[in-house]
């Protein structure tokens, strides 16, 4: 039997392996779940080693472990894969928006739902059984693996950085491979080329000691929730443009050569807008929404608070008010340099009836990887083959900081082979992954490492 032969024989059962997967809630933000994200990492080296790998370890970290697996079989003049992926997911909140409970993955049609399905257990989910494949039908693997699963990817990987920092000999490889991305259609495959960094801080804004009643107060104390408004509303202008001196400065601006590359990408504006949810696009006028949601840095608040917000009245005027936000950041743009320009600008707006705290969550690179590497174009041909046309190279909004810590620590390149749908619901209830992706994903990464 040959290899992808046997992954289709085998389908059911690696659906049926990926819901037990799915059914464990790791949700790796929350204490509460501590237990849950350590059993994901024991059930995953249970299929690592199962799939093959001759070494599996789960390795402990100050927070969530990470799961490293290696298999070098095919010698040392074949090139050596760096595998990564998560296995922790987001809160399933708010609960009463999901149609199937978040944590019993249900089948309907050819989409399964279940929180993590995509994001990324179902994608991360592919490499194993790709490797179980060539065990079956090889008796080894191609080229040399190695994967490195962590659990903290979503509340910002705060151990990954210095565990690579203090593993670079365990984890050198010549090429890096990360299925956590997207292709734009169940029929359109596409390589992600580039991705968007992250620099997220939470700003709070202290005006009274205390909570102070708004008839006795109010007027004559700087409200500082109205302070924290007034303040955010000065951080960007009307078309999006951010206002921050500097912010801009490392921006790399987009070629008309680029610009002509990304116009390729089918777009159907009024899909977008239901996808989306809203009316109309917004943001810079100078760029179209794809450059804008790809290749442009974005600054958006993530969550407000202060006073009073339950039922009914209560005339406060609060203490304190906070809020969350988020800087999308192109490639060149320093995460940390940006959350100092930030922290600069909001001390400077602040008026001096109040103080300001700013502190900084977390964040992240940006990376833009070669087009026309050998490995890179092992994968067009890959894609190509399984999915019956040439796939399109695009940008893509999100973040994946890992990429550019393979660049700078490593010195690696990575393929982002990623295999979910735009409208995966990620990070949001109802989250889903197309299977015949997860099928076909399998077979794309059998015939990219065949192909390396």
């Amino acid at each position: 039997m040959d290899t992808l032969t046997y992954v289709y024989t085998h389908r059911q059962r690696f659906l049926d392996e990926l819901s037990d997967f799915l059914r464990i809630p790791s949700i790796s933000t929350q204490a509460a779940h501590k237990q849950d994200v350590r059993a994901a990492a024991d059930w995953l080296r249970t299929h690592l080693s199962a799939a093959g790998f001759p070494y599996v370890e789960v390795m402990e970290t100050p927070g969530h472990p990470i799961v490293y697996a290696r298999w070098m079989a095919a010698g040392p003049d074949k090139p050596t894969v760096l595998i990564y992926g998560h296995y922790d997911v987001q809160p399933p909140d708010p609960l009463d928006e999901w149609r199937t409970p978040p944590f019993t993955p249900t089948l309907v049609g050819d989409d399964l739902f279940a929180r993590g399905a995509s994001d990324d257990k179902g994608q991360a989910f592919i490499h194993v059984k790709a490797a179980e494949a060539f065990k079956m039908t090889r008796g080894a693997l191609p080229v040399n693996v190695k994967c490195i699963f962590e659990g903290e990817e979503e509340i910002g990987s705060p151990n990954l950085n210095p565990f690579i920092e203090a593993h670079q000999d365990l984890l050198a490889a010549d090429i890096g491979l990360i299925s956590d991305t997207h292709i734009l259609g169940k029929d359109l495959p596409a390589i992600i080329y580039a991705l968007r960094g992250l620099a997220y801080i939470e700003v709070t804004v202290i005006g009274p000691d205390h909570d102070v009643h708004s008839g006795l107060y109010g007027g004559a104390v700087n409200n500082p929730l109205n302070v924290l408004c007034r303040m955010i509303a000065q951080l960007q202008d009307a078309q999006g443009h951010v206002t921050i001196p500097g912010f801009y400065d490392s921006v790399r601006d987009l070629s008309p050569a680029e610009r002509a590359e990304l116009a390729k990408v089918p777009f159907d504006r009024a899909a977008w807008l239901k996808e989306a949810g809203v009316r109309s696009d917004w943001g810079e006028p100078a760029y179209t929404i794809l450059e804008r949601t790809t290749a442009r840095p974005a600054l958006d608040v993530n969550g407000i608070w202060g006073g009073y917000i339950e039922p009914g009245a209560k005339t406060v005027l609060p203490g304190r008010a906070s809020a969350k936000i988020s800087m999308r950041l192109v490639p060149d743009q320093e995460p940390q340099a940006i959350t100092r320009l930030v922290e600069a600008y909001l001390q400077k707006i602040a008026p001096p009836t109040v103080q300001v705290e700013v502190k900084d969550l977390h964040g992240g690179e940006g990376a833009i990887v070669r087009r026309d590497s050998p490995a890179m174009q092992a994968a067009f041909r890959a894609y190509a083959a399984t999915f019956g046309r040439d796939p399109i190279f695009i940008r893509e909004g999100g973040s994946i900081p890992v990429v550019a810590t393979f660049q700078k620590v490593l010195g690696i390149e990575t393929i982002l082979m990623g295999f979910g749908l735009p409208d995966d619901q990620l990070h949001a209830p109802n989250e889903k992954f197309h299977i015949p992706n997860f099928y076909k994903g399998i077979e794309t990464v059998i015939r990219f490492m065949s192909g390396l």
